[in-house]
């Protein structure tokens, strides 16, 4: 089963309560369990950048949810297709909190075609500047790190 994936970049409501975004990820990460889905949400206090992964149908469902959420505007999306793997196959969904720098570099990665998803060695590349802001939140015994790394 081909592995299809979705990025966006989102402005968060004003005062976003730390509760309700909590139960954001929560009701989120339930939902991707049962559609499949995996995948990371960056979080600079301000903004979002949010990459899904799994079969389409659980992707494009779990899409269609986050752009009728009230928690955040803005939405563009910066990636939509095929993914070689998956890249985050442990999480359901999880939240890493970032600098706005940190979400910036990812957001303006190669996205498109091959460089954002395929291309390991690209230093440009979207997933590898994603990987990078997402180890930089994660203990070294997490599976990601170890997986990071190897």
């Amino acid at each position: 089963m081909p592995i299809r994936a979705i990025a966006y970049s989102s402005s968060a409501i004003e005062d976003l309560a730390t509760d309700r975004l909590a139960n954001l990820i929560s009701d989120a990460a339930a939902f991707n369990l049962q559609a499949g889905v995996t995948g990371v949400l960056l979080y600079d206090g301000e903004s979002f950048l949010q990459y899904l992964e799994g079969p389409e149908d659980g992707v494009r469902v779990a899409y269609d949810r986050v752009c009728q959420s009230s928690s955040h505007r803005e939405i563009v999306e910066l990636f939509r297709g095929r993914a070689d793997k998956r890249h985050f196959p442990f999480w359901t969904m999880h939240c890493v909190t970032v600098r706005d720098s940190e979400l910036d570099a990812v957001a303006r990665g190669a996205w498109s075609g091959a460089s954002g998803l395929t291309r390991w060695d690209a230093s440009d590349g979207a997933v590898v500047r994603l990987k990078a802001a997402v180890a930089q939140d994660l203990p070294s015994t997490d599976p990601i790190s170890l997986w990071r790394q190897g």
